[in-house]
């Protein structure tokens, strides 16, 4: 059975290098924990942020056009057994408010010292508001509290290894980049790039996304302080997002045609994809890399980690009956999907798919007194729906 391939919402997903950025971050080893508890307890690795390091994707392993079997095995959500989906399977509790946070995220997926506790308190949706301490601007999010605030009770008394943020990428509003893009694409007369619009737009509104970056990472700084671990007994690392999307060289759907949209899940013109791998993304990554320099913080620099399994790159492919989804075959980003998507699928772009969180080679955190390190990998009708969340 085939899926409906041109109707209703759209939306891209982007999936995140899961593993690699917290095990190239150097958690295993350095970074000595300022140790309240016990003198055997193993120090606890966080996160916080959005959906990026939620894990809000990581319900997919890939993509497919072909719904049965839980779209050739992608769905992670579905059970092969019952033929039922709940996709508490793969959020838990956390799916009940719209947090996302997967048993596949960065945090959960990474290889840390044995027995440490791992601890994901980053939120579906979340700007850095979501973050900052409540005396600080913060304000509850999706029924829950700051995330420093929960940052602060959570490790007061337990000895930490690192705190590893994600955040920018809703304060800048880079859905609305994707949904004007994606919308230049679909329309039915006069369709024209959305780069030469965008581009200056962008740039205009970086500025603002490294201050709320900056501002979440003080409090952070300051819920460590209170909850007894000083500047410099942890990691306090800032990363960025990779690319969901191949520069215009290297689509397999080529011509500009409508194939991207009802096979590939790509509605992209080529001037705009190559805008958003060459320069958007680095754009960001660079602004972010200042962020953390101004705060202290260590980068780790994943805006080339996806490259070569970005949606419709020409050296992936999609699941199906013959195909079954790997890590080294499909793409790391969730494509645009058709009809009318699920709760779990209108909320989970630029986020990590389980494919992406075993990438085979590692990515490396710099630090802040030096230059951002890159990541390597080897290897949006009605309104387009999409959500950096």
């Amino acid at each position: 059975m085939r899926t409906s391939r041109a109707r209703g919402r759209r939306r891209l997903v982007v999936a995140a290098a899961a593993v690699a950025a917290l095990c190239g971050a150097g958690l295993m080893q350095g970074g000595g924990a300022h140790a309240q508890g016990t003198a055997a307890e193993t120090p606890w690795v966080v996160s916080l942020g959005d959906s990026f390091i939620s894990g809000e994707a990581g319900r997919w392993s890939g993509n497919s056009n072909d719904s049965d079997g839980g779209y050739s095995g992608t769905d992670r959500a579905f059970d092969p057994a019952t033929g039922a989906t709940d996709e508490h399977r793969v959020y838990g509790a956390s799916y009940d408010n719209a947090c996302n946070r997967s048993d596949s995220a960065e945090v959960n997926s990474a290889p840390v010292p044995a027995g440490a506790r791992r601890l994901n308190l980053a939120c579906s949706g979340a700007t850095s508001t979501a973050i900052l301490l409540p005396g600080h601007g913060g304000s509850p999010f999706k029924s829950e509290p700051s995330q420093a605030q929960q940052l602060q009770k959570a490790v007061t008394g337990h000895p930490v290894r690192a705190v590893v943020v994600s955040i920018g990428g809703n304060d800048l509003g880079f859905e609305d980049v994707i949904v004007s893009c994606s919308k230049a694409f679909l329309s039915p007369f006069g369709a024209t790039p959305c780069a030469p619009t965008e581009g200056p737009a962008v740039k205009e509104r970086l500025p603002k996304m490294r201050t709320a970056a900056v501002k979440a990472l003080a409090d952070v700084t300051t819920a460590m302080d209170r909850a007894g671990h000083p500047a410099g007994s942890y990691r306090l690392i800032l990363q960025s997002y990779p690319s969901p999307l191949p520069d215009g060289a290297r689509v397999r759907y080529p011509g500009e045609k409508y194939d991207r949209l009802t096979e590939g899940g790509c509605p992209f013109f080529d001037k705009d994809l190559t805008w958003a791998h060459d320069q958007l993304v680095p754009e960001i990554s660079t602004t972010l890399a200042s962020a953390a320099r101004a705060s202290g913080a260590e980068f780790l620099d994943l805006s080339r980690a996806f490259d070569g399994r970005e949606v419709c790159s020409t050296t992936t492919v999609q699941a199906g009956p013959d195909q079954r989804p790997s890590g080294r075959t499909s793409e790391w980003v969730r494509f645009v999907t058709t009809g009318v998507p699920d709760r779990d699928s209108a909320r989970s772009p630029c986020t990590p798919t389980t494919t992406a969180s075993s990438p085979s080679a590692p990515a490396s955190a710099s630090s802040s007194t030096g230059p951002p390190a890159t990541t390597a990998v080897s290897t949006p009708p009605e309104k387009a729906r999409v959500r950096c969340a």
